[in-house]
């Protein structure tokens, strides 16, 4: 199956204040990037910068404030760390002047939680080296790599990098092709991209442009027609492709149009089964079909952009499962990373977009409380392929790969 690069892995700097986490980041970037300073809650907001990992490549340094901050701004603060957590593949711990207690178990508790990998790091072991009674009570309590660390000397910066990526999980910095297990060289690949009022002006949308790249990464070959387009494309070109990927809002057309002997799916649904969790999708889609009067819908779009009446999650969807249920249903649409007030169980179904501006960490943890919570959960693709009678077929080609 081929591979490629995805989005940068996100490492977060996590511990109390004043233990040296922007230190640390300067040390590991080689720059000075991040305040340092005496005075315990200088970062206040969490802080990104890019790295270059030997072996793994760019990744995204995220620093936090203090976890044992305090008053109503630093509550505000360990608030903003903590929601950091779900976004990142990989956590370091730090700890300084061998204090290991319930700040730092906390944390392994939450790292836990969040399924996050981490190491623990033992800062300015040039004042204060790392006890044996300190060692042995940390190894009693979690099964992470220990590294010891001074911001003056640098000290064991290299294990502590090696140890890193030994941590990061692949998935958070290789990616499987989109294409790569059902398409072989040669093969033609049909891609009907509309041009409609959400379409950038002079560009495709990022999962078009995606999927040509990975259509011509696996050596086949591209036919990339508008909707209006395809129906004599099938009818007198003399081309069979080997699949066909559509926008999820044509379904309905191309369902009519290309053969049923020609796999059929949508750029939403191929995102779904490389970033999403494609198997709760699978199974959260009929819920569709058991809506009833005042169930509420939560949209969940992974990022922001201009709205207007074309837009896909705010009307269309909304407007088609309205349709499609016949019943009086409540919409609650959420975009980005945003934090999504409330509960997860006050709702019937969770509609998440292809997920294409996100890494797979960001999409499985924004989606992790509605499936914790066992609420249904689908993909705007899956979900419109349903209401256009098609899922099966949608599906179909993955299924072949899975058995």
């Amino acid at each position: 199956m081929a591979k490629g690069r995805d989005n940068k892995p996100h490492i977060g700097i996590f511990g109390r204040r004043n233990v040296g986490k922007s230190s640390f980041i300067n040390a590991l970037v080689g720059q000075e990037i991040a305040i340092v300073s005496d005075q315990a809650g200088t970062t206040t907001d969490p802080v990104k910068k890019s790295i270059e990992i030997f072996g793994i490549g760019p990744a995204i340094i995220i620093d936090t404030a203090g976890i044992d901050d305090s008053g109503e701004l630093g509550r505000k603060r360990i608030a903003k760390s903590l929601e950091a957590l779900k976004t990142i593949d990989c956590a370091v711990l730090m700890i300084s002047g061998n204090i290991f207690g319930d700040y730092e178990l906390d944390l392994i508790h939450k790292f836990a939680e969040w399924e996050i990998p981490y190491i623990i790091v033992s800062n300015k072991s040039d004042v204060e080296p790392l006890t044996q009674f300190t060692e042995a009570r940390i190894l009693e309590t979690c099964n992470a790599p220990v590294f010891e660390f001074s911001s003056n000397h640098h000290l064991n910066i290299d294990q502590i990098l090696d140890g890193l990526k030994k941590t990061i999980p692949e998935s958070a910095y290789f990616k499987t092709s989109l294409l790569g297990d059902i398409i072989k060289p040669g093969d033609y690949v049909l891609l009907v991209t509309p041009i409609d009022n959400e379409a950038p002006d002079g560009r495709m949308i990022l999962p078009q442009q995606m999927a040509i790249r990975d259509v011509l990464d696996n050596n086949a070959i591209n036919i990339v027609l508008k909707e209006d387009q395809v129906e004599n494309f099938i009818k007198n070109s003399g081309i069979k492709p080997r699949i066909a990927i559509t926008d999820s809002q044509v379904f309905h057309k191309m369902k009519k149009i290309i053969p049923v002997d020609i796999p059929l799916t949508s750029f939403s649904i191929i995102f779904a089964r490389m970033k999403g969790d494609f198997e709760n999708y699978k199974k959260g889609t009929p819920a569709l079909d058991r809506l009833k009067d005042g169930d509420r819908v939560l949209l969940l779009e992974a990022c922001t952009h201009q709205v207007n009446c074309d837009d896909i999650g705010r009307y269309k969807l909304p407007d088609w499962i309205t349709k499609h249920s016949k019943k009086k249903i409540e919409f609650d649409i959420v975009a980005g990373l945003t934090k999504v007030e409330g509960d997860f169980k006050d709702y019937a179904l969770v509609v998440q977009c292809g997920g294409c501006m996100v890494t797979r960490k960001q999409l499985s943890s924004r989606l992790k409380p509605a499936v914790d919570s066992g609420v249904p959960v689908t993909n705007y693709g899956l979900a419109i392929a349903w209401m256009n009678g098609i899922f099966d077929r949608a599906i179909e080609p993955f299924n072949k790969i899975n058995d």
